[in-house]
């Protein structure tokens, strides 16, 4: 086994330079995002807004948690970066009519059709960032967003969140998905971290049980789609398998992503149950595990496959930016909470990969998806639209595995 270079190597001063030069170009390159009513613009491959694109709420939330958390770093410019965003999610995509958010505006500002589940759990995210920010109307928008969520998004008797409305909130979509719920399970976490609410960490406990139930049932590959009675579909888009949000087969950048997100909970909910927490952990390694052997290097080429089939076997082979941050994550998370070398090994080598293959050393940020031979392409994920994934893989690996990441940072949890 090769010797890698020390800059690669999870706690070494190296790596932690190599992350901080990396963390410092995201902030820089994501500072063009605020449309005039602050909303957030999609940025294209040099960080320059791509102003015929939807102004989504999902990045609009996602950059508010993100200038929120470089806030804590002295990343100059922050606070109004932040504020411009919640200015967008106070007002120009918030339905004053119908409550919540739009899931957009076009380029026209017209309204994008529907209320997701998943945009919702973005906005509860970037409330309570925002709230330990200290930043004007953070506070309001989580008391909003709560109280909206628990009204159309969770099922209190199936422990559970459905995934989309029609705008008016009159008509249920029979879809269910897992995604919605894993962003909110993170979403949970931060509210009950930083608004002190623990009902919240008990109900993404909750998600989380049937989760790895469904995992467990099927070798560790998390059905993604479900009906209206939760019966998973495990054929769901076998004919379209790169859709954006509901791609066919398993999602191995999910059950690695879940991974970390069950070891947070499970860590800041049995703080003083070791044996409680371990059951969890060891679910969250059975996940981590299963993703990596089925998708990491497995056709010839290093990155991470964005989907197999239910037997592992890949079946779109680009890879996504966003796996590579959660591996870079959960990596570094098992590897601080276990001990065991194998995480630190694949840290190594997926830092590697991020410097050799997914770092744009020229205009900033990761490409967003690159084909089986780790060439740059855009049909599913053109530019680059928000720095989300990839700053949070800056940090998490070196913070506290049993907080947010943003209340970790502002603390300095470590």
């Amino acid at each position: 086994m090769k010797e890698l270079n020390k800059k690669y190597q999870i706690g070494t001063e190296e790596n932690k330079i190599f992350l901080e030069e990396v963390r410092n170009s995201l902030l820089s390159f994501g500072h063009k995002f605020p449309s005039p009513g602050g909303s957030s613009y999609y940025l294209g491959d040099d960080g320059t807004p791509w102003t015929d694109r939807n102004r989504e709420t999902w990045i609009t939330s996602r950059m508010a948690h993100v200038y929120s958390i470089g806030t804590f770093l002295g990343h100059e410019g922050s606070e109004e970066l932040v504020d411009a965003a919640l200015k967008g999610l106070r007002g120009e995509l918030h339905d004053d009519v119908n409550g919540g958010w739009y899931a957009g505006l076009t380029a026209e500002n017209e309204i994008v059709p529907n209320k997701q589940c998943y945009a919702h759990a973005f906005v509860i995210l970037a409330a309570t960032s925002g709230i330990l920010a200290g930043r004007p109307g953070a506070e309001e928008l989580l008391e909003d967003a709560l109280k909206l969520y628990d009204l159309r998004f969770w099922n209190e008797e199936e422990g559970l969140s459905c995934d989309t409305w029609n705008t008016e909130f009159t008509v249920m979509d029979d879809y269910r998905g897992i995604n919605a719920n894993m962003h909110t399970v993170e979403a949970f976490l931060a509210v009950a971290d930083v608004a002190g609410k623990e009902e919240y960490r008990v109900r993404a406990g909750r998600i989380i049980d049937r989760v790895v139930g469904w995992a467990k049932e099927n070798n560790w590959r998390i059905p993604e789609h479900f009906t209206k009675d939760w019966v998973a579909d495990l054929e769901c888009n076998k004919e379209q398998p790169d859709d954006q949000f509901k791609p066919y087969g398993a999602t191995p950048g999910h059950g690695i992503e879940w991974s970390r997100l069950i070891t947070q909970w499970a860590l800041s909910t049995y703080k003083d149950d070791k044996e409680g927490a371990k059951k969890y952990i060891n679910a969250a390694e059975a996940l981590y595990n299963r993703a990596v052997e089925d998708a990491w290097n497995a056709d010839g080429a290093p990155g991470i496959v964005y989907t197999t089939d239910w037997e592992g076997k890949p079946v779109v082979h680009d890879r996504m930016h966003w796996t590579l941050a959660e591996a870079i994550n959960t990596s570094g998370v098992l590897y601080h909470v276990t001990g065991k070398e194998k995480y630190a090994a694949d840290f190594g080598e997926f830092m590697e990969y991020l410097d050799e293959k997914v770092l744009d050393h020229v205009n900033g940020s990761w490409y967003h998806q690159l084909n089986q031979n780790n060439e740059v392409i855009g049909t599913v994920w053109p530019g680059k639209s928000d720095i989300y994934h990839a700053l949070q893989a800056t940090l998490i690996p070196y913070y506290a595995a049993d907080a947010s990441i943003a209340l970790a940072v502002k603390n300095n949890l470590k």
